[in-house]
């Protein structure tokens, strides 16, 4: 006896309804049907009054302006890394001297505005340079280039320690006791097991803080450090033409951008051993 299969032809699946337009919706499509909108717009009015001249001008001050800001964040977040070291110790420490001071350092510097920090240094200081100068500190603290580095420095050093703080006690307390099981002295396995793990967890929250430097650091032109904004400001004065600010904006976010890309990178590089 010969059987035969009956082949089942593949049902089509039910046809999916359409959505409901509902009031949602339309607002939805409104809202980004005006954004669309506004986006043409400044692109048609960027094209209709667009001048070379004035990019061959101010072109080198903006360039030299983005070196300022770089070189100013740059410096600051090495400087308040460093600092940042003893304020993380301090802060988990048993002494309540070194806890206390610790924590109003971090607490004022986060709880503060950085522009409010910047001018009590450069304002505030100010008014004490008969004594700075008998200190023999007047020379420093009568530029403002240096205001804004010590201003900034002490900032993320407050924020720098917190992360570093937070990235130590994660790390589980099983490796505490695994580095002492295996007889290393503690100074030997805070360096060689705990603080390689917390900075591969403080690793994306030391990247959002660089950002937010580079982007805060745009305060320091309203103490007439010639920084990219500074310089933005100047040919704005000179031009008062909106897009000497839409240039400087196209630059900070250029520079967010292969900044967000490199970390992105350097984390997936140093991180690559805990995905397999």
């Amino acid at each position: 006896m010969s059987h035969t299969a009956t082949l089942i032809p593949p049902q089509a699946p039910p046809p999916v309804p359409p959505r409901p337009f509902t009031a949602a919706r339309f607002f939805g499509n409104a809202f980004m049907g005006v954004w669309l909108a506004l986006t043409v717009g400044v692109f048609l009015m960027m094209a209709g009054g667009w001048d070379p001249q004035k990019i061959t001008r101010y072109g080198p001050g903006y360039l030299s302006g983005l070196g300022v800001t770089l070189l100013l964040v740059g410096l600051s977040v090495v400087l308040g890394g460093l600092l940042s070291l003893p304020l993380a110790f301090a802060r988990m420490s048993k002494n309540r001297i070194f806890s206390g001071f610790a924590y109003v350092y971090v607490y004022f510097f986060r709880g503060t505005p950085l522009l409010t920090q910047l001018f009590l240094v450069y304002y505030g200081l100010g008014s004490f340079s008969a004594e700075l100068k008998a200190m023999g500190l007047w020379w420093f603290f009568r530029d403002a280039w240096n205001c804004a580095l010590l201003t900034f420095t002490l900032n993320t050093a407050a924020y720098q320690a917190e992360i570093l703080r937070g990235a130590i006690e994660s790390v589980p307390r099983g490796q505490h006791e695994g580095a002492a099981a295996l007889g290393l002295p503690r100074s030997v396995a805070f360096l060689k097991v705990i603080l390689p793990q917390a900075l591969i967890v403080a690793l994306r929250p030391y990247g959002n803080e660089i950002i937010l430097m580079i982007k805060g650091s745009a305060i320091v032109a309203i103490v007439t450090v010639f920084d990219l904004m500074g310089e933005t400001r100047r040919a704005f004065s000179r031009t008062f033409d909106y897009q000497a600010y839409l240039w400087a904006a196209l630059l900070y976010l250029l520079v967010v951008e292969i900044l967000r890309n490199l970390w992105t990178w350097l984390e997936n590089r140093l991180t690559r051993h805990l995905k397999r």
